[in-house]
């Protein structure tokens, strides 16, 4: 017999679905082709994580991520990452003011950009690492402190972050552990030649495509939740915990060529996010509990920026994707 809860459940359950479809609709208006990227993007934001997206320049990441607050309803703020870009630029600072007519001084916190919704993080390899860590508590705790303060950020938050793989001067590579803190990195990739036509033909012209929200806040978070409650099996769990130990090279499950040519492998909180990334996959399909098929669909995006590879891996031009099986 199902309950009242299930059968609540279930209703959001077909609502998650058709919002899925709704936002893909939306999207495709300004966007045009990217869908395993769009697809992915859905699936960390109904999981609660973010996402880096990384691709050559003119491959509308940044159109992605402000088309994607537009559908959702969302408070949107956008950071472009630069060698002189202050942590207060981020977070906020606090400025001295005096009061009228008493003439008493005090300091008021005036919030920077990441209180929002949704944060753009642009080039974030721009930045120098003391920048870059500026969203470290932002990320993993929805949370800034700020002279001792700790402020809430709003819900939902995500960070959405670009990077450009070919250009390396005046950059500064991401640090393990805020590469750890994107559930995603997914790849941008070129258009096919259609679809670039059909890109050319649409941005060349006098009109723009509109973009209705599908969602807001509060709905999201609903949403959410329910993607967290939907059951995991048991075996799903070993799976994921099995394939994210298989990319440690000193651990029994490594294989041969991870063994060889990896470093670091990645740690627990991937092992989370293949779950939740399946899950979020499961309801975005409408169907109440994840597969392993679900784990592998997200399997290259959560491990591949969480494996480093070793010298013998760059001699050899093997690319980590390669290394990432999925049996």
């Amino acid at each position: 017999m199902t309950t009242p809860t299930e059968s609540a459940d279930l209703v959001l359950l077909d609502r998650l679905a058709e919002a899925r479809r709704a936002l893909a609709e939306q999207i495709g208006r300004r966007v045009v082709g990217q869908a395993q990227v769009v697809d992915d993007l859905m699936t960390a934001l109904l999981a609660g994580g973010h996402a880096v997206l990384v691709g050559v320049p003119g491959l509308a990441k940044t159109l992605l991520v402000q088309t994607v607050s537009q559908a959702l309803d969302l408070s949107f703020s956008r950071v472009q990452f630069t060698p002189d870009l202050m942590p207060s630029d981020i977070t906020g600072t606090e400025l001295m003011e005096e009061e009228a007519g008493t003439g008493k001084r005090a300091f008021r916190f005036a919030p920077g950009p990441v209180f929002a919704n949704m944060v753009l993080a642009d080039e974030i390899n721009r930045a120098p690492p003391k920048t870059q860590a500026a969203l470290l508590q932002a990320m993993q705790e929805r949370t800034v402190t700020v002279a001792g303060q700790t402020y809430e950020l709003p819900r939902p938050f995500f960070v959405l972050a670009t990077q450009n793989p070919i250009e390396q001067e005046g950059t500064y590579p991401l640090p393990e552990a805020q590469l750890d803190r994107f559930m995603f990195e997914l790849k941008v990739g070129y258009p096919t030649r259609e679809e670039e036509e059909q890109i050319v033909q649409s941005t060349t012209g006098d009109t723009q495509g509109t973009v209705t929200p599908v969602l807001d806040g509060a709905e999201l978070l609903s949403l959410q939740r329910l993607v967290r409650r939907l059951p995991a099996p048991p075996t799903l769990v070993r799976y994921a915990v099995r394939l994210a130990r298989s990319t440690r090279p000193d651990d029994p499950d490594a294989t041969a060529r991870v063994k060889q040519y990896v470093s670091w492998g990645a740690g627990p909180r991937a092992s989370q996010y293949l779950v939740l990334g399946a899950k979020a996959r499961a309801a975005m399909d409408g169907r109440a509990m994840p597969d392993i098929d679900d784990v592998r669909s997200v399997a290259q995006a959560v491990l591949r920026h969480r494996m480093v590879p070793n010298f013998q891996a760059e001699a050899d031009g093997v690319r980590i994707e390669s290394l990432i099986e999925c049996p």
